[in-house]
């Protein structure tokens, strides 16, 4: 309603009540173009992303050269969490297929989700947890496949430990919550520092300034505000669970409330 308050105010003061009328009028043009144009382009960059998404996802599940029913599901599973619409989903399948094949250019790939991406990090890092979860569809990182996500992650600017972090949060978080009672295995907690980012000589302190640091940063709302789309917004959510999932680890270890 702003371009049509202005162009309203505009023509009353230049012609009276007539020019009130024009003026709103065209105010109003202007706002349903902008309007259209600005929905266009979204509609744009959101079918790129998800190009680029499953399009990645498909060189990755095939990296070790079989993809598993397992990351078929996976990935028809986060169909469902993005949303998709049948037309997208027939889309985001063409481009998981397209992946696959032997020429396929990742690099090219994952060079056209940075520019989308670009001054989004938490877009970029929530990317990079799709495609993880894929490949650890069948419960086994191909070491063929942690290779290309440590490729893919160094072109949008991550490192190896950003890719070590985010597979671990996703071990610990599959074993589900401990018994009642019952010690994580050491193993299962080894992964619960490192998908915090911390190491298991850190002080309670620590731990707890740590945890309540990422939940701030991947709090969905938060995130929605820079950017993050809202089809986005249950991977965002699963993400938090994750995260609490270790830390709940940790703290049943290390007995502190």
């Amino acid at each position: 309603m702003l371009f049509v308050f202005i162009g309203g105010l505009i023509g009353l003061i230049a012609g009276g009540l007539r020019g009130l009328v024009i003026g709103a009028a065209l105010g109003y043009a202007v706002q349903w173009a902008l309007q259209h144009l600005m929905l266009g382009k979204l509609k744009v960059v959101q079918s790129q992303l998800l190009d680029s998404t499953f399009a990645v996802m498909g060189a990755l599940c095939k990296a070790d050269r079989v993809v598993t029913r397992d990351e078929i599901a996976t990935a028809e599973a986060i169909f469902d969490r993005l949303h998709l619409y049948d037309e997208q989903r027939q889309s985001a399948k063409a481009a998981f297929n397209r992946g696959k094949q032997q020429d396929f250019d990742l690099d090219a790939a994952v060079d056209g989700f940075a520019e989308i991406a670009r001054g989004r990090g938490p877009l970029i890092q929530l990317f990079l947890q799709l495609q993880c979860m894929a490949v650890a569809a069948d419960g086994n990182v191909h070491p063929a496949e942690h290779e290309m996500l440590v490729r893919i992650a160094r072109r949008l600017g991550l490192t190896e430990r950003d890719v070590a972090q985010l597979e671990a949060l996703l071990r610990t978080a599959a074993g589900g919550p401990s018994a009642a009672g019952a010690p994580p295995s050491p193993r299962r907690l080894d992964d619960a520092y490192v998908a915090l980012g911390l190491d298991p000589s850190a002080s309670v302190a620590e731990i707890k300034r740590t945890y309540r640091r990422l939940m701030s940063r991947n709090h969905p709302d938060k995130l929605a505000a820079r950017g993050l789309p809202e089809s986005m917004r249950k991977v965002a959510e699963e993400r938090s669970r994750e995260i609490n999932t270790a830390y709940d680890l940790i703290k049943q270890a290390r007995q502190f409330v």
